[in-house]
């Protein structure tokens, strides 16, 4: 975002008639007189912009008798605090990222350590199957016992409120104090 600058009055030329020239401008920019008037009382007429605007600006009054000058608008200390607020919603915002993206690599560590373990396991349990009395022992018309998914519905429940919670840091951000 560049520098933002404004017109103001200066005062009127040395052979202008200044209710004439008030009139004639308003007329042209399409806004009341009153308007005008409040211009040459310190009242902005025109909204901030770009130099290079605000010199055309500034052309179009001295055609019309104004003399003004152009200032530069310091950018407020709300800007500066929004921006700041902002910044640290992204950091918190990318700290959640990292954290479950690494909550995601133990999850899937700790599934290849499962699946290895079961797998080491049927490797033992292969191995005594070689004996008939064992096979009598089995009960094979019971269902195998359904993985427990507790850790995986925690984290999720995790993930969920933590998304809540940065959805409402961004929708209010004046209701969050960091």
């Amino acid at each position: 975002m560049g520098d933002q600058y404004r017109v103001t009055f200066a005062g009127f030329d040395a052979d202008t008639d200044g209710q004439n020239a008030i009139e004639r401008l308003a007329m042209k920019l399409g806004v009341s007189t009153q308007k005008v008037e409040a211009f040459t009382q310190g009242k902005p007429l025109f909204g901030s912009s770009e130099k290079n605007k605000c010199l055309k600006q500034a052309k179009l009054l001295a055609i019309y008798g104004f003399q003004s000058k152009i200032q530069e608008i310091q950018t407020s200390s709300s800007n500066a605090a929004n921006h700041a607020a902002n910044e640290r919603v992204f950091e918190a915002l990318d700290y959640i990222t990292s954290s479950l993206i690494r909550i995601e690599e133990k999850l899937e560590d700790l599934e290849q350590r499962i699946d290895g373990q079961q797998k080491a396991d049927d490797d033992k349990e292969e191995e005594q199957w070689q004996s008939d009395d064992l096979f009598d022992e089995l009960d094979l018309d019971s269902e195998p016992k359904p993985k427990s998914k507790k850790l995986l519905y925690t984290l999720l429940s995790i993930l969920f409120v933590l998304l809540i919670v940065l959805g409402f840091s961004l929708a209010f951000p004046e209701m969050v104090q960091f």
